[in-house]
């Protein structure tokens, strides 16, 4: 439990919502007792899909993205929450009022809805996500809530066992689901596409689901990209050495320009030739 703030009520004037109902601070923000815990893959892959959700919008301080994170969506129920696997909201600070991480998304007082939400689905949720079963009393559904309570525009759900995504688009009220091809779900909205990527991350070969371009490309996360220039980097250097050897330059001389030691120089043309060879 997170409480820390002891209630406040109401007065005549009456004060704004945001004095008198729950915040994230006075609202639980885990339930061990919650059935569906999160597994590795649970832990792993929300993390790519908010390494790769990269918005040419909205700058990385406006926007919000978690993974199994609660929502409070009702403030006629304070206490009923629903437990995203990811959720994105757009043009809002990353950080609750500009200064701290969220412990969860209280959507009375953010006001802003989340632009996308994924649920990766699992035998005891499946009949839930996809919006198969009603409830006359209670908490609604996470298909209800996304589709009629929060209206989220856009909604993926993923299979890993399986490796099908389905995606649905919030038409007319409703959610209509959307024909994808080659397994890939583009939001106009956002500019960005949700797709299933086979590749490794964090030391991991799998299927992943990861955001794409308007070009088609994979988003990079940062690490990628730092990798990426690296690579670039020496091999612009080999493309040095290269140059400076076919001028007749000794390996000393090219170590003293370059700046590198003569065993690197040595390893350099050893690679050039390798490559060289291999076109």
């Amino acid at each position: 439990m997170c409480f820390t703030r002891p209630t406040i009520h109401q007065t005549d004037p009456p004060r704004p919502p945001g004095e008198t109902l729950p915040t994230m601070y006075d609202l639980p923000c885990d339930n061990p007792e919650e059935p569906g815990l999160p597994d590795e893959y649970h832990y792993l892959q929300p993390q790519l899909l908010s390494a790769t959700f990269r918005l040419t919008d909205y700058t990385r301080d406006r926007t919000f993205t978690a993974g199994d994170l609660s929502l409070y969506y009702d403030s006629r129920h304070p206490l009923w929450y629903k437990r995203l696997d990811w959720f994105a909201v757009v043009g809002v600070s990353r950080l609750y009022e500009e200064r701290d991480l969220r412990l969860s998304y209280v959507i009375w007082q953010e006001s802003i809805s989340p632009s996308v939400v994924v649920e990766f689905l699992s035998p005891g949720t499946e009949d839930e996500d996809l919006g198969k079963i009603q409830r006359q009393e209670g908490p609604p559904t996470k298909w209800a809530v996304y589709e009629q309570i929060l209206r989220v525009p856009y909604y993926a759900v993923y299979d890993r066992h399986t490796n099908q995504l389905r995606a649905f688009a919030l038409r007319d009220g409703q959610y209509q689901e959307v024909t994808l091809a080659e397994s890939r779900f583009w939001m106009p909205a956002l500019k960005l596409g949700l797709g299933i990527w086979e590749g490794e991350y964090e030391g991991v070969t799998h299927s992943w689901l990861r955001w794409y371009d308007s070009t088609g490309n994979w988003i990079p996360t940062l690490a990628e990209e730092e990798q990426q220039r690296a690579k670039q980097a020496i091999k612009q250097l080999q493309q040095v050495v290269s140059n400076l050897a076919h001028n007749g330059m000794t390996i000393e001389q090219i170590a003293q320009i370059t700046g590198l030691s003569v065993v690197q120089v040595e390893k350099m043309q050893r690679d050039n030739s390798v490559e060289e060879s291999n076109e």
